[in-house]
């Protein structure tokens, strides 16, 4: 029996959420899947983004036209969701995260109702092989196939390792940056309602959608080889051969200072012109930070 991508011409469902000061890393996510994909016309890509400059959308939609890959843009500012749907949703303390981070919370609502099951990738990820294996495996009636998240412990626990009322760190939790997801048992997850019953000190201490998602599909999460989202590598790690590459710290590969698995292949990947446009207007955004504080 076939899995779901492997028919002849079915699409490879994928989705991302971004806001304009990643498009740069979006765009080299999307042109690593098409590149190592033998045909990256089965690719649909679901782009769940905040409002994004006309250059930087013609950018990202270069995509569609140099490899055949279907795109549909997604604003989810124009759908209120990051707004009144989150309200009562810890609180996004990291300041180099935003509410974006929970866009992929509400991919039932978002995508086409006719998706059976869809590939979430974070921005910050470099695909070096195929995804087919990956998107049309087993999943054994889980919802989600994802990963287990290296650290954690710490992820769970916090300083000291303090005990948590929510998990357990006995039980398994999983990154979310490369979750496959079953569409069906996904749109059924009302995640606030899931979250009512916890106290608020509780709450407060969720590490945002990750903990959300971990939390209210405990024990309907099926274990993937770490090779489909290796975090945190360093170059070292580029002899696991891994099939994905989850630059999910603070290090990423446009840094210049940054010392990261393959950062000079994915340079190329994002290409020269698009890698040092978007240094440019990081540091142009940095600059204008340290203006306001001054």
């Amino acid at each position: 029996m076939s899995q779901p991508g492997e028919e002849a011409g079915g699409s490879i469902e994928i989705a991302l959420a971004f806001d304009d000061a990643f498009w740069a890393p979006t765009y080299a996510t999307m042109r690593s899947i098409c590149l190592t994909t033998p045909h990256p016309e089965r690719l649909r890509f679901h782009l769940l983004h905040r409002t994004l400059t006309p250059e930087h959308q013609a950018a990202i939609a270069s995509i569609g036209h140099d490899y055949g890959a279907r795109l549909d843009f997604i604003d989810i500012d124009a759908r209120g969701i990051l707004t009144d749907r989150i309200a009562n949703f810890p609180r996004i303390k990291l300041r180099r995260l935003n509410p974006i981070v929970y866009a992929r919370l509400f991919l039932g609502d978002l995508l086409d109702p006719d998706i059976a099951r869809v590939l979430y990738l974070d921005s910050d990820i470099f695909v070096r092989t195929a995804l087919d294996p990956l998107y049309g495996m087993d999943m054994q009636g889980h919802a989600i196939a994802a990963v287990l998240q290296p650290d954690r412990m710490h992820v769970i626990a916090g300083k000291d390792l303090r005990a948590r009322n929510a998990f357990s760190m006995a039980q398994p939790y999983f990154n979310a940056g490369v979750m496959l997801i079953d569409m069906a048992q996904y749109r059924q997850m009302d995640f606030a309602a899931a979250l009512a019953r916890l106290p608020a000190a509780e709450l407060a201490l969720f590490y945002y959608d990750q903990d959300m998602i971990n939390f209210c599909f405990r024990g309907r999460i099926l274990e993937v080889d770490p090779r489909w989202n290796l975090q945190n590598a360093e170059p070292a790690h580029e002899v696991f051969n891994p099939a994905i590459v989850h630059y999910s710290a603070n290090p990423k590969p446009w840094f210049a200072w940054s010392r990261v698995a393959f950062k000079r292949t994915y340079r190329h990947l994002m290409t020269n012109e698009y890698y040092y446009l978007y240094r440019r207007e990081r540091m142009v955004r940095m600059v204008r930070t340290w203006l306001k504080l001054a």
